[in-house]
């Protein structure tokens, strides 16, 4: 029996419009002149917006993208990854980290992910190794960076590419440099929900090297160098300028936004460190928690719970990346199959997890836990 009351208004996995109440009075001004110059595809707020990002990240060029699917695509392009290449990723993530290999034909060869906090295993990555492997894309999932120590060792040990998927991580640090800033080159996602969310769809390439950047630039707007000039094959993938004007604003509120995250990590943490859940914990550099996914062997019947409770959940990600259909006959699944990966997948469930979640919000979600694990003993 449900021993929470449901008459409150449900705990959202994420309520963006606490974001949106922040800016609006920075925002309408800002829109009326976009509006009024017609930037409606990169132009102005675009260009400061990534002067504005590179600065905050630390390097040397930013290239606002469309979505960050956009950005892996032409990073993988930018890395000379061509068809018949392969590339190692880790098998849990998102399908958008390989959506770019596998419109150029490249090969994705998984690799298993740590237990500790899902990213790639660099033993295994190593085992995998094999003639034709041209890079290695670590994710930082859920916001937790990747030990990028070991990441750029293990690349130029083997002289491969990295590129960055820190979709998750905008803000993250690793040895007090931003996520992203590490590899050949970095790429962002500015997906509403993420913690540096547009009012739409949105993403970022970030790089040190000039001639890359000169390309992705290129291959953003159509394989142009100069206006209706077309050196190679190119993409529509222009971020809108109403994108860049929201993100610029919000940027300088994230690192605020992401300090209210970890003090919501930090109390889920305390408050659930007696019940049996397995709960995430920042182990490479500074966690900044897009996600705060827990482990159970119960998670099915712990998310119904928390729903006849009022609490809304995520699930990411219940099918890993070699098991999806649109895979077979492209990809082929690892033979000893992969233990931590299954686990993470069937066993992860993500928490409400957003800036301005209040204390009432928190204790609800909390609450239902411990009702949860006390009904079921």
């Amino acid at each position: 029996m449900n021993v929470i009351s449901t008459i409150e208004r449900p705990v959202p996995f994420v309520d963006l419009s606490l974001q949106w109440d922040q800016i609006r009075g920075d925002v309408m001004p800002d829109l009326q002149g976009l509006f009024e110059a017609s930037a409606y595809c990169l132009g102005p707020w675009a260009s400061a917006f990534e002067k504005q990002v590179a600065d905050y990240l630390g390097v040397k060029h930013a290239i606002a993208v469309s979505s960050g699917s956009a950005a892996l695509h032409v990073a993988t392009i930018a890395a000379g990854i061509k068809r018949g290449d392969k590339v190692l990723v880790p098998a849990h993530t998102f399908i958008g980290t390989i959506w770019g290999l596998l419109y150029e034909g490249a090969i994705p060869v998984f690799c298993e992910v740590e237990d500790t906090t899902g990213n790639i295993d660099l033993a295994d990555a190593e085992r995998r190794l094999e003639k034709g492997v041209k890079a290695i894309i670590p994710v930082h999932l859920y916001g937790q960076p990747a030990d990028m120590t070991k990441v750029m060792a293990f690349a130029n040990r083997h002289g491969l590419a990295v590129i960055e998927d820190a979709a998750q991580a905008i803000g993250a640090c690793f040895q007090n440099k931003r996520i992203g800033s590490f590899g050949t080159m970095g790429c962002f996602s500015f997906y509403p929900g993420k913690n540096l969310g547009g009012a739409g769809e949105g993403g970022l390439v970030v790089t040190d090297d000039d001639e890359k950047a000169k390309l992705l630039r290129s291959l953003r707007e159509h394989g142009q160098t100069e206006r209706y000039v077309h050196d190679r094959i190119g993409y529509n993938y222009r971020m809108d300028g109403i994108q860049a004007l929201v993100l610029g604003h919000k940027l300088k509120r994230l690192d605020g936004w992401t300090d209210q995250r970890r003090a919501i990590a930090a109390r889920y943490r305390g408050e659930l460190a007696d019940t049996p859940l397995r709960l995430p914990d920042m182990v490479h550099g500074d966690h900044v928690y897009h996600l705060y996914v827990i482990r159970t062997e119960k998670r099915d019947s712990l998310r119904s719970f928390l729903e006849s409770c009022g609490v809304q959940t995520g699930l990411h990600y219940p099918l890993p990346l070699y098991r999806q259909p649109c895979l077979a006959g492209i990809t082929t699944p690892p033979a000893e199959g992969f233990r931590i990966t299954e686990d993470w997948a069937s066993h992860g469930l993500s928490l409400p997890m957003f800036a301005g979640m209040t204390l009432a919000q928190q204790d609800r979600v909390i609450e239902a836990i411990h009702s949860f694990f006390k009904v079921e003993k």
